[in-house]
């Protein structure tokens, strides 16, 4: 739901990978978005209405994303999705950052547009401090890109991890994703990623950050 810049460019690309997909959208001039070569439906509707919703074939979807520029009618259509037709993959677009958390905490997947711009900005911006790639819906868990001192290379990642308390879900080498071994070592340009709570993210990149200690 949703032909913005968002839901055009993920319509797009979600059939280039092979899905077959409908769009909706209250404006039917915004499907100019999608350009000529994509043969997905353009339904001309609201996303929360179910009349509209089966027109677009929610009856039998594997996944629905509500991204129009209102929060009410994402957070909505989302449940009508979920709730009524038991898509199982659902996600609303909110811009509110409250609002995020609470749906969240809830148990409704969404993606707060405004927090995520500036978590993104400040990732980059900052070289401690980070901002968790992921929190679970609690905010009691998160996954976080940490910023690791130029001592630690040639040191397994398994001493990382002995050291800071936090366990390492996986390092990104060389542009690829890597799942970390007991033998596996700490080189030069890895991006670690580790998992441990919100309340010990500041302790663990302390510690990453120093020099390891001598054994």
């Amino acid at each position: 739901m949703g032909c913005g810049r968002v839901g055009s460019t993920l319509a797009i690309s979600l059939e280039r990978q092979g899905h077959d997909v409908a769009v909706i959208d209250s404006n039917s001039t915004a499907f100019r978005r999608l350009g000529g070569t994509f043969e997905g439906k353009r339904v001309t509707g609201l996303g929360f209405d179910r009349d509209t919703l089966i027109e677009a074939g929610i009856e039998t979807a594997y996944a629905f994303a509500a991204v129009s520029s209102g929060d009410n009618s994402n957070i909505l259509a989302a449940r009508v999705a979920r709730e009524t037709y038991g898509v199982e993959h659902v996600v609303a677009r909110i811009y509110d950052p409250g609002r995020a958390a609470i749906y969240q905490r809830l148990g409704i997947p969404t993606v707060g547009t405004v927090r995520w711009t500036s978590d993104q900005m400040l990732r980059r911006l900052l070289p401690q401090g980070s901002v968790p790639e992921h929190t679970d819906p609690s905010g009691h868990v998160v996954i976080a890109d940490v910023s690791v001192n130029p001592a630690w290379i040639g040191h397994r990642i398994s001493e990382i991890e002995s050291t800071s308390g936090a366990r390492v879900a996986y390092v990104t080498r060389l542009g690829d994703g890597l799942l970390p071994g007991v033998d596996t070592v700490y080189q030069d340009g890895d991006l670690v990623h580790v998992v441990t709570t919100s309340a010990a993210l500041a302790g663990v990149e302390r510690i990453i950050d120093q020099v390891p200690p001598a054994i």
